[in-house]
């Protein structure tokens, strides 16, 4: 744990001191958003985020690689992940300056799951009346389909100063505790490309966050919200190949099957966003990729909360989801369910109080 730990310190003290740098050279290169109709900032404020974090992932694998447990979960999978990390960042960094259509970013990220796949990450089986083992071609259809729902959920959600970096970071924190725990209980090896990835994502949006935070000096852009999603959905993926399907029983079924379910659970508040945006879109005859100021962070913000309360809110229905699911793994429900009570209670009070204060802030 210490190692990990000392990763995430790494990783985050690494962003934060490349972040300004970055900064500088995204306004000299002109990779600076422009208010649009529907945008919330008020300035223009440079993008290339991700290039910071690319950059702080990076350094912090050269750095960490000889530590004696971190140092043993290099290898095939890891590379595999930092590639296909590296093109979607740099397919981002040229959509931030010059907006590339929405068809070839898809198409970029497509090509970065299949780089996954090609360093052998993918879904092997599912959960359907027990275990089926997936055959290799359905198996890379699901992990493509788990890469570009993923990424894309991250990018949708990323629409307020410092809210993607934040959510990510409470989404891979509830990762790594389930995957550093299911190594510890059930006997896997700590030492895998899972705890060693969230650590990194924890650490480079902590490291971010600082320069993000409303009001923002930089955004993520493209660049980094493809890049984090990409990470989460790889972490996710490469845990389940750690696991044997033939071992589940009722008895760990929980455990066993939660690898599948927890990017969905972590990623419960961006993908809620993400399909009913598709489907509000597409009910009004407009494309899909289109955009709007109907997102969920919109919504609250025009409830009368600030901007800083607004991303609170979302932070903390992404931890009521995300922990107590965590918890169901290696607890009785009854535990995790007072779990989930009491930080829904503690959300929803913190949800509905203020908004009148905070409605007379903004006027």
């Amino acid at each position: 744990m210490r190692e990990y730990l000392v990763t995430l310190l790494l990783a985050a003290a690494l962003c934060y001191v490349v972040t300004p740098f970055i900064r500088s050279l995204a306004i000299k290169v002109g990779a600076v958003a422009q208010i649009r109709t529907r945008d919330i900032h008020t300035t223009p404020t440079p993008r290339w985020g991700g290039l910071a974090m690319w950059i702080a992932m990076a350094l912090t694998f050269a750095m960490v690689n000889h530590l004696s447990l971190v140092g043993k979960s290099f290898g095939r999978e890891s590379l595999g992940i930092f590639l296909a990390a590296t093109l979607l960042v740099a397919i981002g960094l040229v959509d931030d300056r010059f907006e590339l259509d929405a068809l070839t970013k898809l198409a970029g990220q497509a090509l970065a799951a299949g780089i996954l796949l090609i360093f052998g990450i993918q879904v092997l089986w599912l959960p359907i009346n027990g275990v089926i083992t997936l055959p290799p071609s359905i198996g890379q259809l699901v992990t493509v389909m788990i890469v570009l729902v993923t990424i894309n959920a991250v990018n949708f959600i990323d629409g307020l100063d410092g809210l993607a970096a934040g959510i990510v970071a409470i989404s891979g924190a509830a990762f790594f505790a389930f995957a550093y725990l299911l190594a510890v209980i059930y006997g896997f090896s700590r030492a895998g490309a899972p705890s060693l990835i969230t650590a990194v994502i924890i650490g480079i949006c902590i490291g971010f966050l600082p320069h993000n935070v409303h009001p923002a000096k930089i955004f993520m852009g493209d660049s980094g919200s493809m890049f984090l999603g990409l990470l989460l959905a790889a972490s996710a993926i490469t845990l389940t190949g750690q696991i044997d399907p033939n071992a589940i029983s009722a008895e760990k079924l929980g455990p066993t099957l939660l690898p599948l379910m927890l990017p969905f659970a972590v990623l419960a508040i961006p993908l809620i966003d993400l399909f009913s945006a598709i489907f509000r879109r597409l009910r009004a005859g407009q494309s899909p990729f289109s955009s709007d100021k109907e997102h969920m962070h919109h919504r609250i913000l025009r409830a009368g909360n600030t901007h800083l309360r607004t991303t609170l809110i979302m932070y903390l229905w992404t931890a009521t989801i995300a922990f107590p699911v965590v918890v169901s793994a290696f607890a009785q429900l009854w535990v995790a369910a007072i779990v989930a009570g009491a930080m829904l209670a503690f959300t929803l009070y913190y949800s509905k109080s203020g908004v009148g204060v905070s409605a007379k802030a903004t006027k």
